[in-house]
């Protein structure tokens, strides 16, 4: 079944290149060429991935990202962007970022990232059981994306919520550091850092 795929970008020879690539490798691709176009697709679509520019016209794309995920919109999201200082990197990811790319990129780096992003968030059907789960105070509600503690709403980073999610989907089973690496951060060979 092909993914969708939101790319919000304004460059026109990049739009092309890239949606004839991800169309190439089985995606279905959507494109909006400013923040607020891009930002209410988002919203209203059933997006697998969104790449996003950080220059855009109309809203920048950090300001997009960080709307998103306040409307607790939690589909993966990939910053494509010039702006390749840490500071930048760290504001993105902050903001609720995924995965962060800096122009110029190669090609075949961009898909394995799409490819990783999209392996860790294939989700598999939730029955009505598992909407949501409980444990003490704690709840967890996969629908709108949102943990609850004690009735108040706990800021989580969409990573974050996908760890927890995933140990929850395992619960009662052992998982190894090399797992969550692999399955949670997308990681294909295993980084020195612990």
């Amino acid at each position: 079944m092909a993914q969708r795929i939101l790319l919000i970008e304004d460059e026109p020879g990049l739009v092309m290149t890239l949606t004839d690539r991800l169309r190439g490798e089985g995606h279905e691709v959507d494109e909006a060429s400013d923040g607020v176009t891009g930002q209410e697709r988002a919203q209203t679509g059933n997006y697998d991935l969104i790449i996003l520019d950080v220059m855009l016209p109309r809203k920048n794309g950090l300001d997009v990202c960080r709307d998103l995920r306040q409307a607790s919109v939690r589909t993966p999201i990939l910053m494509l962007t010039a702006k390749g200082q840490v500071v930048d990197k760290v504001v993105g990811l902050q903001l609720g970022a995924d995965d962060y790319l800096t122009k110029p990129f190669d090609m075949m780096e961009l898909v394995a990232r799409v490819n990783a992003l999209l392996r860790r968030t294939e989700a598999r059907p939730l029955s009505s059981a598992q909407a949501a789960y409980e444990f003490g105070a704690v709840r967890v509600d996969f629908k709108r994306g949102e943990a609850m503690r004690s009735g108040k709403r706990v800021a989580l980073s969409s990573r974050e919520f996908q760890l927890a999610k995933y140990l929850i989907d395992r619960r009662g089973e052992i998982v190894s550091r090399d797992q969550l690496l692999q399955d949670v951060w997308g990681y294909n060979a295993l980084p020195e850092t612990r």
